[in-house]
């Protein structure tokens, strides 16, 4: 008796998707499924990057396949495929990126930057095309943080080439100034860098742009907000009182302008002693999962106060690729996946589909 499709799909239907909580078929995963004789062969086709589970994912698909009666060979092939999703209406794309993912905080010292480097890192293992725009233009922190030096070039006159390290785009306004000039800019002429960064670099296909914003609500968080197409906003703090309290501020700005609230990454949340391993909560806790409870949004994941994520940072080489076996190295993964997640959940964008126009007199 020869197996057929519907058996397939049956017993696909019992693989849950742990990142998603649906089934393979649900999430409409599955394709390509070839029989010859009873031998099969199919695709799992994620809608989000996840290279480093591509074994689990092929595992689960076999195992549910292999008590079929009479079965043969299993063939599974797992990839993904990132698509544009929906943005603020009237906003569009920007050429050359997919989804725009805006790393915020509502204040300072919290370890934005940090998380926007390792979410991006992250990203990029596994297995997106990813690119960083650092838009805080007062104090630009990615270039020391990717490790990068020099000017950008422009080969047409016209736009700029991102620099790139570790198979991550990066653009900021650190490389276009010297390291010392500060920038006495008012906030007209740092919203008109930013919207130039974005749109004048040549941003290489990518899945993915991660946008580490300046703390706070102003200018340049309004500007990315009504000018620039945004997926998605992570929003990064400590479990303070005094963090929370901003935070709330600029989860409630992204909020009112429209930009989904992907998720909230609780830093420093508990601090590892280097000595013996005492774990302390220096800055309370359950903040961030509090506040994640009160507007009902993700909560992503909580980092601790490490010594190594800061050294790693500082030396140019962040703890996702510096020490990727670390457990911060996995908690970040785990982040950027429950990201990628929460963004190709959206609803997809489809203006490039639509045929252009053109009136004619005739």
């Amino acid at each position: 008796m020869s197996i057929t499709q519907a058996e397939i799909l049956t017993r696909l239907q019992q693989v849950i998707d742990p990142n998603t909580g649906e089934d393979l078929v649900f999430e409409k995963a599955v394709r390509n499924i070839q029989i010859s004789g009873n031998d099969l062969a199919l695709e799992i086709l994620l809608a989000y990057p996840a290279r480093s589970q591509y074994e689990m994912f092929r595992g689960m698909a076999s195992a549910a396949l292999a008590d079929l009666p009479g079965v043969g060979k299993i063939s599974v092939a797992v990839s993904h495929k990132v698509v544009s999703h929906a943005v603020q209406r009237g906003v569009k794309l920007i050429p050359g990126v997919k989804n725009i993912i805006a790393v915020a905080s509502g204040k300072g010292g919290v370890g934005k930057s940090t998380t926007a480097v390792n979410l991006a890192l992250a990203l990029a293992a596994e297995g997106a095309a990813v690119g960083v725009l650092d838009a805080d233009i007062y104090g630009p922190s990615q270039p020391a943080m990717f490790g990068l030096s020099g000017q950008p070039e422009s080969k047409d006159g016209k736009t700029i080439e991102p620099l790139e390290n570790y198979g991550v785009q990066v653009m900021s306004i650190g490389f276009l100034i010297d390291v010392e000039q500060p920038m006495v800019w008012r906030g007209p002429m740092v919203t008109q860098a930013l919207e130039q960064l974005l749109r004048d670099t040549n941003w290489r296909d990518l899945d993915y742009l991660v946008v580490d914003l300046p703390p706070g609500t102003g200018d340049v968080q309004l500007t990315l907000a009504q000018k620039v197409p945004v997926t998605g906003a992570v929003i990064v703090t400590t479990p303070q009182d005094i963090a929370l309290l901003d935070a709330r501020k600029g989860l409630k700005m992204f909020e009112k302008v429209g930009v989904p609230i992907i998720g909230i990454v609780e830093n420093m949340s508990v601090h590892i002693c280097s000595n013996c391993g005492h774990a302390e909560p220096i800055f309370g806790s359950g903040g961030g999962e509090k506040m994640c409870a009160d507007y009902k949004v993700p909560f992503l994941g909580a980092l601790p106060l490490d010594i190594h994520i800061r050294e790693d940072v500082d030396s140019g080489r962040p703890t996702v690729v510096a020490q990727p076996q670390s457990k911060a190295a996995e908690i970040y993964r785990q982040i950027a996946r429950k990201t990628a997640v929460a963004v190709a959940m959206k609803s997809e964008d489809h203006t490039a589909k639509f045929p252009k126009i053109v009136i004619q007199n005739t």
